[in-house]
This record gives structure tokens, sequence and C-alpha cells, in this order.
């Protein structure tokens, strides 16, 4: 069940900040499931990996082709590999897809970390007044969930 407090703060948050809570926990999912594999807890092991697994499946579904179709594609397909990688690594009870996948979402972080640092340094530049009124919403909330 989720606590208020972290209910409140995902509905409150921008796209940018839920992809990287989504990633965020992705890596957090994935660090466990590795200690659980480590002390043959395969109930909490299966677990974690599912967790991780729906979340990589959220992160999927939030793609937005008509945003940045090259983009995407490329997005869709790693996600998609790293997905499977879970299924093996679940079946298998192996650490080597784990290891790998926890490396592919680190190196997906760092990289959402530097275009959400970009994105909200576009953002400041926008004046307060060209935000406002419809139609006036600016691009950078359309790209976020490319």
């Amino acid at each position: 069940m989720m606590s208020p407090y972290f209910e409140q703060a995902v509905m409150n948050a921008e796209p940018v900040e839920l992809v990287r809570m989504l990633i965020q926990k992705t890596l957090l999912c994935l660090r466990e499931a590795r200690e659980h594999l480590r002390r043959g807890r395969i109930a909490e092991r299966a677990l974690r990996i599912g967790d991780a697994y729906a979340c990589l499946a959220e992160l999927h579904r939030s793609l937005r082709p008509e945003v940045d179709p090259a983009l995407v594609t490329r997005l869709q397909g790693l996600y998609l590999y790293m997905m499977r990688r879970l299924m093996e690594a679940n079946l298998e009870q192996a650490d080597p897809p784990l290891a790998e996948v926890l490396d592919l979402v680190t190196t997906l972080a760092e990289g959402w970390t530097g275009v959400a640092d970009q994105l909200a340094a576009r953002h400041e530049e926008v004046p307060a007044w060209a935000m406002s009124g419809a139609g006036q919403e600016p691009t950078y909330r359309e790209a976020v969930m490319a």
C-alpha cells in the first residue's frame, strides 16, 4: 500500500519527475532482487523482479511516438530487452541478467538526469506569462515522456 505522503508526491509530480521516480524505483528493486538472490530468498527475489518489470512496463507505456519517433523506437527496444532479461533472470535464478539490467538502468538514470536538467533550464528561460493561457503549454512537457 502506498503511503499518503508518497501518493501526494506522485499526484503533484511533473512528468519529468514521474519518470525519474520510476527509474529510481527500478534501480531499488533490482538491487534488492540481487540481494535476495544472494541470500536464497526466492519469493522475495521474484517479487522485486516483478516490481522492476512493472516499472519498466510503465516507462514503456508512457512513451509518446509523436514527439520523437526515432528516440521512442530506441527506447521501446531497450525497455523490451530489459524486460525480457528480467524474465530470464527470474526463470534461471541467475544474477548476470539482473546485473546487466541494473547497469542499463543506471546508464538510463544518468542520461535522464541530463535530459531533466536541460528541460528544466529551458523551462526557466520561458517567461511566466508565456506559460499561461490556452494552447500555450511549453513544449518541454510534451517531450518529457518521449
